[in-house]
């Protein structure tokens, strides 16, 4: 495993992080892997963040992997009349 050091960051970003990382429950450290995993595998601010809606997940994973078309059968007759109840009877 790698060391980094981090100089002349801004304050307000180190609190950022730090308020971050107590949200998740986790060291400042750890916050920090996680972001940079994350920004590095190409994932988007808004999946980084957890703002991502189900929407914006759906439509990326549909541009990755495009869609699947079902081709649904033209019906050719009417389905028959059914009596549901024909052999219950009325118990009292």
């Amino acid at each position: 495993m790698a060391t980094l050091t981090i100089r002349n960051l801004d304050d307000s970003v180190k609190q950022a992080l730090r308020e971050r990382a107590a949200r998740h429950g986790v060291s400042m450290e750890e916050e920090a892997r996680v972001l940079l995993r994350a920004g590095l595998s190409g994932a988007d601010k808004a999946a980084i963040e957890g703002k991502e809606s189900l929407w914006d997940r759906v439509a990326r994973l549909r541009e990755k992997y495009g869609t699947a078309e079902l081709e649904i059968p033209e019906r050719t007759e009417l389905a028959g009349e059914r009596k549901v109840f024909a052999d219950w009877q009325d118990r009292q």
